[in-house]
Order: structure tokens, then sequence, then C-alpha cells
């Protein structure tokens, strides 16, 4: 039986149905991680993943590997350049399910960045205002199944404001509409504001 992984933080309840159904070896785990762990090191503008739930984790996974998010090129510490299309195109269900199951029993850890005060105080509000209804604790709390904002690398923010301002990305209706009716000006407020939580 397929399990469709597909959801918005108003589904999120059904997480747990989802979550459990790998049975790869340890080892293979920690194979995967080594590749995810190229680009993910902390020292570019790609996201950081561990300590991000692992159903929020597995889903967007599902998302790249069927390509119904886009890929963007990144380089790795080590000068390699690939996309994450290109990273999940193999995997299996279960190794997309233990792989961030593997990520997820890890601590997640803010990047350091500089930020603006003024503008972070500003996206403070817009978020309290917008987005506090999924992102909780200040986007921070990985149990919202909806990804871990505070703390992520600006230029990665950046990205995903434009994706969604795009509609290049799945996005519940409400999320597209608020996301639809920030400026430019509060989309910098809030990378602002998501990257002063260090």
């Amino acid at each position: 039986m397929t399990v469709n992984k597909r959801k918005t933080c108003v589904t999120v309840i059904v997480a747990a149905a989802c979550l459990g159904l790998g049975g790869i070896a340890a080892a293979d785990v920690e194979s995967l991680a080594q590749t995810c762990n190229g680009c993910h090191s902390g020292d570019s503008d790609v996201p950081t993943i561990a300590g991000v739930s692992e159903f929020y984790h597995a889903d967007q996974l599902y998302f790249y590997r069927d390509e119904e998010r886009p890929c963007s090129d990144a380089t790795s510490a080590s000068g390699d350049t690939s996309n994450m299309c290109a990273v999940t195109s193999g995997l299996s269900d279960d190794e997309i399910d233990e792989v961030a199951a593997h990520y997820a029993a890890m601590p997640y850890v803010a990047r350091k960045q500089e930020f603006d005060a003024a503008l972070a105080t500003a996206g403070m509000a817009i978020h309290e205002r917008d987005c506090a209804v999924c992102h909780t604790d200040g986007g921070s709390n990985a149990e919202d199944d909806s990804g871990i904002l505070a703390g992520q690398p600006m230029g990665y923010l950046e990205m995903m404001f434009a994706e969604y301002r795009a509609t290049e990305r799945d996005q519940p209706e409400p999320m597209q509409k608020k996301i639809a009716a920030l400026s430019d000006d509060d989309v910098k407020a809030l990378v602002n504001y998501y990257a002063s939580q260090q």
C-alpha cells in the first residue's frame, strides 16, 4: 500500500501513520548521510537539516525525488556541484524514511550569521501576524512538521521565499494567500527575523 506523504500544517495528526517505515542497515544510513553532509555542513546557504522533524524531512525528500520542488544547484565544501533532484532520484521509500529519522534524532543548530536588528524586529511582528499559526515559537519548533525557519541561512530563506512567491513550491492555500500579500520589504524583514534567532 502506498502512503501519501503530502500534507499541510492542518493535517499534522496523520504524521504518526507515515513514520517508521524503513528497515535499511545503520551503515547504509550513515553512508547516505555522508552524502547529505557534504552540502548540509553549515558552510553555505544550504539549509540546516539536523533536528528537522522526520515527517517534514521525508515529505521534502519525496517532493525532490518526484521533481515536485525546484532543484537549484548547490556546491559542497569540497567544490562538488549537485542538486536535490539528482541526489534523491535513486532513493527508495525506505531510504528516505531512514535518512529523515536519522536527522530528526540530531539536535538543531541555528546558523551564526549577521542580520539587521531593525528589520528583525519588524519581521517578528509580520511572523506573529501571518506565520505563527503553523510555524510556532518563532519558526523554531520542529514538532510543527512545517520545517524550521529560525536560524536557517539567509540565502536559503531568500530562495525559499522566492520559490513560494513564484508558486514554484507546493503550499497550502492559506499560506499562498499570505505569501502573495507580502511585499519585498516584508520578506526582507522576515528573513532577518529568522536569521536573528541564533
